[in-house]
């Protein structure tokens, strides 16, 4: 018996209806699936034809694609949740993109940059404010991976791996640790934290005491930024990013180590997403004796990421990072070989919460609050070092018994990198001649609140621009000060494109207002051209850039405070004033001109890059030193500039402040990275740096106003707190470089990094600091700080799906002159732990 089609059994009339209403089912089948539409392209903008792009859920790939000649694809899935995008394309890197949620009704946009399988790429933001493809800008960046944050527990020693940075940490581990970027001060870099500034008011902050935790990665630009970031990105940028929740189930990781010096560390993370919903949270503790007595140290560290996704084009996310450090400080060891009974405690509150919305295909929105909360805590327990004259300093709770006795160190010889040396005792602790005792307690309190908005639109493929709104609060208070609050606020502005894909443009500025210093009108600009654009053989791409920009900074809490303008004024010094034509603290100042080019070889396997900076620094914040405050003022007897000498010290203002200097600082920089098969990478650099001091108040009003200069041996003139003029700034080396060669397998994964930096300019800042009260401790500024080669050695390796074993060993050559002069590096340091992961194998 022959069956017929079920559909020749319908009256031939009934036939277009039921057509109508399958192709009414296949429509409202597609409207109700969820689709995932972008464009496949390389760093430089060129579309990929033929990228296999999967949509991956819960480890299962749900849907597929190919890209077409325009590189745009298309994906559609019938669910709703959390997915990821896996690409592979010929001669790229396999790129799995960040998780996202997709509802059922959503259309997502998501583009694609890939990078060449041998070169590292990133995606940069800090540049333009917009996720770009570092080969369209024009700015210096560079990214610290989590490959090269997996070992470490702080980012003293990521910091130096890259061109036209210097790090300097005062100590062992825990020390305060400053970065320098192309020549500026300490002070002169932005520090971001999920988009949200992270440093004290004035723009300092201390690396030291920062932990790795629920750090992902570590984008570092190096120039000028301030018509995006407002003040304080004066010469770099830093912005830390917290991870997020991927896994579609809990992911428990614990990891463990100990080491040396009675070192360990440990920490505890909890991550995953579910539907909507992504979540993180992770706790740290580290704790290590160092190597020299009263130098114990440890840190704690909290911290949390959570998200949701109302939609697939609207992300709410909150993180909060909290940290509290306490850490001996026994001073210059090498100047007192006494160690001083002190500590300094750190309590660090960071929060951000963001809005994200993409509107519509071309129009971005951002709305965040950011909240900073730091309290600084130092403690003077009790004196060390022997008094001198014997027996003048009194005892626990009793006055000196003799005006002008003090606690000095054991006699010592200092010797610096330059060959020069002096011997003698060093003052350590004071003995108040007002009859005040220890222990001597002073705190440094900074709070902002940020609101910040900031929205980007895409006016065509190759045009964009981007506006923003910045509002500050900011407080602070320190232990002998009025307390002081800021608000500011800055419009700013930008565009962004490129003609053909082929030439890179960014032109802004910002209009910004300060409380402290009034308003200020920074500019940046940026521009990038490929002369030879990427292609296989030898010469396979040359690009050429150029940069300028603009910045400001505004004083610190202390600056404003110590202000030598403020106290000449309030204590009769108007004629030294009007002589030294001195003005109320304002806002340091700096401006650079950049240009280079970059080179691939071989099909871009390695790429090579340099570039000329010249930067100027005018109206910087120098120190007065005590010893001269009171000479400024006309008509002290010796022993009333003695008496005001000691009662500001007393105060705490071991020195007064001023806009008196101004320097400029150019050089090179040269990088080269390469990669060797999939798993082994190489890159090193060289920077540089060009610095001269050009104006000082050490040496044109300390002339004008005729006080002696400080000598050595009556022949070489000294900076004791600033440099002269025509020197280089101190802690700024003329050399410095590093190498680095990253391994990473499927089970195995093993990295080497080596620093070096040449000697540098510094001082003692033993001023009247010998056993009578003189300069002898004083020594030449030129070339005393030594120079170093720091290196390390780690590697990992995946005993078990779900275990890891580890260990890492720093400053293998135990070079202890990696410090400034006076300060002890720790040696050689070796940690080795575990990693255990549950949840594995539940899928993605």
């Amino acid at each position: 018996m022959t069956i017929s089609p079920f559909w020749r059994a319908w009256p031939r009339w009934k036939l277009p209806i039921i057509h109508a209403a399958l192709l009414l089912v296949a429509g409202a089948s597609a409207c109700w699936a969820a689709s995932i539409h972008g464009v496949i392209s390389d760093a430089t903008g060129a579309k990929v034809r033929g990228a296999s792009v999967a949509l991956v859920s819960k480890g299962q790939v749900v849907a597929s694609s190919v890209s077409a000649s325009d590189g745009s694809f298309t994906l559609t899935t019938g669910a709703s949740g959390r997915f990821f995008l896996l690409v592979t394309a010929a001669s790229f890197r396999q790129l799995q993109t960040p998780d996202f949620y997709a509802g059922q009704f959503d259309s997502l946009e998501r583009n694609v940059v890939l990078e060449p399988e041998w070169a590292r790429e990133s995606i940069v933001v800090t540049a333009t404010g917009t996720p770009t493809p570092q080969p369209q800008t024009s700015s210096a960046t560079t990214v610290l991976s989590p490959l090269d944050l997996a070992l470490r527990d702080n980012f003293v020693s990521a910091l130096r791996m890259m061109p036209g940075t210097f790090v300097v940490e005062s100590g062992e581990r825990g020390a305060q640790a400053s970065l320098f970027v192309r020549g500026g001060d300490s002070d002169d870099s932005k520090i971001l934290l999920d988009g949200d500034d992270a440093g004290d008011l004035g723009g300092q902050f201390d690396f030291g005491a920062l932990a790795t935790t629920a750090v992902e990665s570590a984008e570092v630009y190096r120039g000028p930024d301030s018509n995006l970031y407002g003040a304080d990105a004066d010469s770099g940028v830093v912005s830390l990013t917290t991870p997020h929740g991927t896994t579609s189930f809990p992911s428990l990781i614990f990891h463990g180590e100990a080491g040396n010096f009675n070192t360990s560390d440990e920490e505890l993370d909890l991550s995953g997403a579910r539907g909507k919903l992504d979540y993180l949270g992770a706790y740290s503790w580290l704790q290590t004796g160092n190597s020299l007595p009263n130098d114990e140290y440890h840190v704690g560290t909290a911290a949390a990421n959570l998200g949701w996704s109302p939609t697939g084009s609207t992300q709410i996310h909150g993180t909060a990072h909290y940290g509290v450090d306490a850490t001996g400080v026994p001073n210059a060891w090498d100047f007192y070989h006494v160690a001083d009974d002190a500590t300094m405690k750190d309590q660090n509150i960071y929060v951000s919460a963001a809005l994200d919305n993409q509107t519509t295909a071309g129009v971005h929105n951002e709305l965040r609050y950011g909240l900073t909360r730091k309290r600084e805590q130092y403690d003077q327990w009790t004196p060390e070092g022997t008094c001198i004259p014997a027996g003048g300093c009194g005892g626990p709770g009793i006055a000196p018994t003799y005006s002008g006795a003090n606690y000095f160190g054991m006699p010592v010889t200092i010797l610096g990198a330059n060959g020069y040396s002096a011997s003698g005792q060093a003052l350590l602790d004071y003995s108040w001649d007002d009859g005040s005792t220890y222990p001597f307690e002073s705190q440094l309190v900074n709070n902002r609140d940020a609101a910040i908005y900031r929205g980007d639109f895409t006016f065509t493929p190759h045009l964009g621009a981007l506006i923003g709104f910045q509002y500050e609060d900011e407080r602070g208070a320190e232990t002998y000060y009025s307390p002081v609050e800021r608000s500011n606020y800055d419009y700013e502005a930008a565009v962004h494109g490129d003609f053909k894909s082929r030439f890179y443009y960014t032109l802004g500025g910002s209009l910004e207002r300060y409380s402290l210093f009034g308003t200020q009108t920074p500019m940046r600009a940026g521009v990038s051209y490929y002369v030879l654009r990427p292609r296989s053989g030898v010469f396979s791409g040359t690009r050429i850039f150029g940069n300028f920009g603009e910045a400001v900074r505004e004083p610190s809490l202390e600056q404003q405070e110590e202000s030598l303008y403020a106290f000449l004024e309030q204590n009769g010094g108007q004629s030294t004033i009007s002589a030294l034509n001195l003005h109320p603290i304002g806002a340091p100042q700096s401006r650079t001109y950049e240009a280079g080019m970059e080179q691939m070889f071989w099909s871009e396997h390695i790429v090579f890059r340099t570039s000329y900076f010249h930067n100027q620094f005018g109206n910087e914040i120098e120190g007065v030193g005590l010893n001269l405050v009171p000479q400024l003022l006309p008509g002290l007897s010796a022993a009333q500039q003695e008496q005001l000498e000691a009662t500001l010290t007393q105060d705490g203002a071991f020195e007064l402040d001023l806009n008196s200097e101004a320097f400029r600082a150019q050089g090179v920089e040269a990088s080269v990275e390469s990669g060797i098969g999939k798993s082994l990478f190489f890159r090193g650099g060289y920077t540089y740096l060009d610095a001269v001091v050009q104006r000082s108040f050490s040496t044109d009003n300390e002339t004008l106003i005729g006080i002696a200069p400080i000598e050595y041996d009556g022949t070489i003139p000294l900076g004791a707190y600033s440099p002269l003029v025509g020197a280089r700034p101190f802690r700024r080396p003329p050399h410095t470089g590093y190498l680095s060669a990253t391994y990473a397998e499927r089970k195995l994964t093993g990295i080497f990094n080596a620093a070096f930096a040449s000697r540098s300019d510094d001082s003692t800042y033993l001023e009247d600091e010998d056993e009578n009260l003189g300069n002898s401790l004083l020594l030449p500024n030129r070339n005393l700080d030594f120079g170093y080669a720091k290196l390390d050695l780690g590697g990992s390796f995946q005993l078990l799906k779900w275990l890891n074993v580890y260990a890492m060993g720093e400053n293998l050559l135990s070079n202890q002159h990696i410090a400034p002069i006076g300060y002890v590096s720790l040696p050689a340091n070796l940690r080795a732990g575990l990693r255990i992961e549950w949840g594995i194998g539940k899928g993605h």
